[in-house]
């Protein structure tokens, strides 16, 4: 085979017609057997930056799994350009998997803020954990490195939101030092914002822990509209739960901003604390996600 000297001083083969061929058509094609088949279902078929979307995972499997994989989730721009990924692991372990059975479930995300509008495309695949490089053969659209295409959503502009104001009761954000992304800040005994008012259902995601470590009872928490209650619960976990609640357009009511208001009936200071930190602020609960869709 001969050589052509590149311009910047690297070697490049001169491919025969032969080796052509065979680059096209031997070993292009997947020809392992599908482990199962993959699809999904995007609960939107457009979002804004920052805005939340359901997708309903499928997987009917068709074989036995040799170990532990992970779902990978790639949202590529209409260049092939990966701006999002959402990899995560299935409910239940694929090593649990069985030939015959079909493992559904619906995972709630927020888009990130990227600097992309428009068609994306997103695509799905399983690679295992103790070998990332390593993925399965499934049967599905358009496959590409065994990645799989199974939905198309429209990436809309952030103004598009619902944008909420915090009027008091809030503490600067925070961010986690292993994951600057991951941010939250935590409020006061009573938090209280506004927000332009749909005049139409919605939902209020509300993603929040607390620390019930340090109660006898976990704190109760209460979420108002103006002066409607329309939710309570206990902040009884130490881990981030994401809520949704309710609110109908009769709570909202013909007022131009709605008025929302988050009150915990216990808070604390850390400095107060038996050896705690010389933190004097009045904490309530932490917030990771407060977010108004529209229905």
């Amino acid at each position: 085979m001969t050589f052509l000297r590149h311009r910047h001083g690297l070697a490049t083969k001169v491919l025969t017609p032969l080796f052509i061929v065979c680059l096209v058509g031997c070993g292009s094609a997947d020809d392992a057997a599908p482990m199962a088949t993959v699809s999904a279902v995007v609960s939107k078929t457009g979002a804004a930056l920052g805005s939340p979307i359901d997708v309903t995972y499928r997987f009917e499997v068709a074989a036995t799994f040799d170990g532990d994989y992970r779902v990978f989730v790639h949202l590529l721009d209409s260049d092939g350009v990966n701006r999002w990924s959402d990899d995560h692991d299935p409910p239940v372990k694929t090593s649990e998997w069985k030939p015959g059975q079909t493992v559904e479930y619906t995972r709630t995300s927020f888009l990130p803020i990227v600097p992309y509008l428009g068609e994306a495309t997103i695509r799905v695949g399983l690679y295992r954990v103790d070998a990332p490089d390593t993925r399965a053969p499934l049967r599905g659209q358009e496959p590409e490195g065994r990645s799989y295409k199974v939905a198309t959503l429209q990436v809309l502009p952030q103004s598009e939101n619902i944008f909420i104001v915090m009027r008091s009761g809030a503490h600067p954000s925070e961010f986690a030092p292993e994951d600057p992304s991951r941010e939250w800040f935590w409020t006061a005994r009573e938090y209280v914002a506004s927000f332009k008012n749909p005049k139409r259902d919605a939902t209020l995601y509300l993603e929040t822990d607390g620390r019930p470590d340090l109660f006898d009872q976990p704190q109760t928490v209460s979420v108002y509209l103006g002066s409607q209650n329309v939710a309570s619960f206990a902040a009884d976990s130490v881990n981030p739960l994401l809520r949704r609640i309710p609110l109908r357009s009769d709570q909202l009511g013909s007022v131009d901003m709605a008025e929302l208001r988050i009150e915990v009936d216990r808070s604390f200071v850390p400095a107060e604390l038996p050896g705690g930190e010389q933190d004097t602020r009045e904490l309530g609960i932490r917030i990771y996600r407060l977010f108004i869709d529209p229905s």
